[in-house]
């Protein structure tokens, strides 16, 4: 499967390159914001395109070209403010997603956050207005006609991943280390029993592909 990483250069979608090009199923093409991040995966081997989310949803087709599937983990970040928050994570994921319409790509992975579906859960976080950015992201993506799956971390941490979680359709909170994010946001694009579903993900006790398979 040929898949399109948004979010290349963050700390989930560096992870998800590794894996993406250490397989023998997929290939991937990287979407950074510049053209420094670009010449240092080049650098690396791995075939990389510089777009923005800001920019219009042919500028972002034109880039997925030829892409069978696309990962979004990209984020605004905590050092901007909140008006990017809404033309990154919101308006962002959703041209993202038209533009994967455009070019024929159906399948889409979001990497969305914990309760992200539950207003009551976030009602009164400091970071509310990235939960609302994720909330109505993920309705949009739910609503479009791309075969999806939502998957929706806790607390990310760097620590080592063991490649064991705990995936559900609602769990409270906790957390779970990047690199084991990467492995189940990997591991769904084929796992059929993700298609159309979206899921909490932490730490658990239970392999990856075990896990996905009870949900």
């Amino acid at each position: 499967m040929n898949v399109f990483l948004i979010g290349a250069n963050g700390q989930v979608g560096k992870h998800i390159i590794q894996l993406l090009s250490d397989s023998s199923d997929h290939t991937v093409r990287a979407m950074v914001r510049n053209e420094e991040q670009a010449i240092q995966l080049k650098q690396s081997g791995v075939d990389t395109v510089v777009a923005s989310l800001e920019g219009s949803v042919d500028e972002l087709a034109a880039a997925m070209s030829g892409s069978d599937a696309v990962i979004f983990t990209a984020g605004s970040g905590s050092k901007t403010g909140f008006d990017k928050t809404l033309l990154v994570d919101l308006d962002g994921a959703v041209k993202s997603m038209e533009a994967a319409e455009k070019v024929g790509a159906k399948r889409y992975i979001m990497v969305s956050a914990l309760q992200a579906q539950n207003r009551e859960s976030w009602k009164n976080s400091p970071i509310k207005p990235y939960m609302v950015a994720k909330h109505y992201a993920d309705r949009m993506l739910i609503a479009s006609g791309l075969n999806y799956t939502i998957v929706k971390p806790g607390l990310l941490t760097n620590d080592p991943g063991n490649g064991r979680v705990q995936a559900s359709a609602t769990l409270s909170g906790g957390a779970i280390p990047r690199e084991d994010v990467a492995k189940t946001v990997v591991a769904t694009l084929i796992e059929k029993n993700t298609y159309r579903r979206s899921f909490d993900l932490l730490s658990g006790d239970m392999d990856v592909h075990e896990a996905l398979k009870l949900l």
